[in-house]
């Protein structure tokens, strides 16, 4: 990932983001809209965003923190201090965009919500993320990623063999949530370019979780007395005699490959198998005797023949891998990150965007940023 740019090629280059936001959702919205040329301001409580206390700690540095905050500058207020509190509120005047996952009611009682601050900057845009919404018999609840992926089911789509359900062992809701925050405040900015007004975004857990399984409760909807079937078959994560593949179906011609390479000519000549929703009836019988197949021989066995063959296939690896995968080698995604007292860490920017990206910045101690900020908006 080759980083170099001039400034003027960055997309977001002279806007000036105000990140209220703790944990991950908003500070993955900022971090995107820092990547793509924003300067972004992070204020935090003495304590610290909470990012900073959650996992390991190195040097006052927690790899949470680390990858939702590095190039932003930090800024510690107090806002029960009341000067403390109408600093943040001259710096909100100020910036172009606003991330905040307060509880409902806590910016306005602040004089920080939308409608005081869009008085004064009607090309404001301001993003309020949530658990559950800005209303209703939810909304004043505390929510995180894990509880939301109870709530909505993922935890059940993740089951195990007994039926037990289990969290997705990544922030996979709040990522996303950031993903689409981000999303919505290009597509304001856009409309504030073109000589609009600016917006209020709010988006939440609980939407972000129910839209990453859409099609799960579309197939529902279609059909509603039947339980939940696979979507393609066979297909699964299955041993080998030095490892694990995972294998996918995409349609009936790759199935018709599939039964040549592994020499199964009664699946070809069986007319229920010819179709996928004949095949998905068959998901368990299908899915058994492929893996007994597979475990008969080495990877490289399998790799050669279903690349050979157009398969979808995928060996299993760790996520330590991707560092040294050859792939993301050829990619060059992975760039150097020095942090003092840490040494230097692999960083990711974001995809798509070539050039037309900041090179990682340094991750900001707590307050680090705080005189120097201050001093330069002319408050003490």
């Amino acid at each position: 990932m080759n980083t170099t740019h001039l400034d003027d090629d960055l997309p977001l280059q002279g806007l000036l983001v105000l990140d209220l936001s703790q944990g991950i959702a908003g500070p993955h919205c900022g971090m995107i809209l820092r990547q793509q040329g924003a300067r972004v301001l992070k204020v935090e409580p003495p304590t610290g965003d909470w990012s900073r206390q959650m996992g390991r700690r190195r040097a006052g540095h927690t790899a949470l923190s680390i990858a939702f905050n590095t190039g932003k500058e930090s800024v510690v207020l107090d806002t029960r201090q009341p000067k403390e509190r109408t600093a943040l509120r001259c710096l909100a005047q100020q910036a172009d965009v606003i991330i905040q996952n307060y509880r409902p009611g806590v910016a306005a009682r602040m004089g920080l919500d939308y409608a005081d601050l869009a008085e004064l900057n009607p090309k404001l845009v301001y993003v309020s993320i949530s658990g559950y919404g800005p209303s209703g018999p939810f909304a004043d609840l505390p929510a995180i990623d894990t509880t939301i992926q109870a709530v909505t089911g993922l935890m059940g789509v993740n089951q195990d063999a007994g039926g037990t359900p289990r969290r997705i062992n990544l922030y996979v809701v709040d990522m996303t949530t950031g993903l689409y925050a981000a999303q919505n405040v290009a597509a304001a900015l856009y409309r504030v370019a073109r000589g609009g007004r600016g917006r209020q975004i709010e988006v939440s857990l609980i939407q972000t979780s129910t839209v990453i399984q859409s099609y799960l409760l579309l197939d529902h909807a279609l059909f509603p007395n039947e339980a939940p079937k696979a979507f393609a078959a066979p297909t699964g994560l299955f041993n080998a005699t030095d490892g694990m593949v995972y294998v996918g179906m995409l349609n009936d011609a790759m199935f018709e490959r599939l039964c040549k390479v592994m020499g199964f000519d009664d699946w070809l000549a069986d007319p229920i198998l010819q179709t996928s929703a004949g095949r998905i009836t068959r998901t368990a019988e299908l899915n058994e005797r492929l893996g007994a197949a597979i475990s008969t021989l080495p990877l490289a066995h399998w790799t050669a023949a279903f690349e050979q063959s157009d398969i979808l296939f995928g060996r299993a690896h760790q996520t330590k891998d991707m560092l040294t995968h050859p792939q993301m080698k050829h990619l060059d995604w992975f760039q150097p990150l020095a942090i003092e007292g840490v040494g230097v860490l692999p960083w990711q920017g974001v995809p798509g965007n070539g050039q037309s990206q900041k090179p990682p910045g340094e991750a900001p101690l707590l307050g680090q940023h705080t005189a120097s900020v201050l001093a330069e908006f002319g408050l003490t």
